[in-house]
């Protein structure tokens, strides 16, 4: 395997360890609550991507989606839809804004998948994967490479 695949692989082996972990806005914990932003860096900070300290907080429950966007853009490496691959995070919509990050995925039954921390209005969101259909890909905004991720 080379080193693309092995980071690429790592990088969804670890994402893939946290689902079933609560939804928590502004955690970090494996096991015990995380939010979309969470999930990204845990996920880099877990396989040696980004340094223990990286970490960005104080944002709202529901972002402007402005500044989401700057801050990937100042940490990660844009990609067009076509350049997506596993490992790759991407940046989501659910109503007007971007305001939700995912981890790219290699489905288990082809294509590809998204592992998120999904809030629920009754407060039972957890970490999940599944298939990134065209529902969920008509809600992309931007995807990025995570540093340290070759090209």
């Amino acid at each position: 395997m080379n080193a693309l695949s092995t980071v690429r692989a790592d990088i969804v082996a670890e994402a893939r360890t946290w689902i079933g972990t609560r939804f928590m806005h502004q955690q970090r914990m494996k096991g015990v609550g995380v939010d979309c932003a969470g999930l990204v860096i845990g996920t880099a900070r877990a396989v040696g991507l980004v340094d223990i300290a990286f970490d960005v907080t104080g944002y709202p429950g529901t972002p402007d989606g402005k500044s989401l966007l700057a801050h990937c853009d100042q940490h990660m490496t844009r990609l067009t839809p076509h350049q997506l691959a596993p490992g790759d995070v991407i940046v989501v919509r659910w109503a007007k804004e971007p305001q939700h990050l995912g981890i790219i995925g290699d489905y288990l039954h082809g294509g590809l998948s998204m592992i998120h921390a999904f809030g629920t209005p009754d407060g039972k969101g957890t970490v999940i994967e599944h298939r990134l259909d065209p529902n969920m890909l008509r809600r992309l905004i931007a995807g990025y490479r995570l540093p340290g991720v070759p090209a």
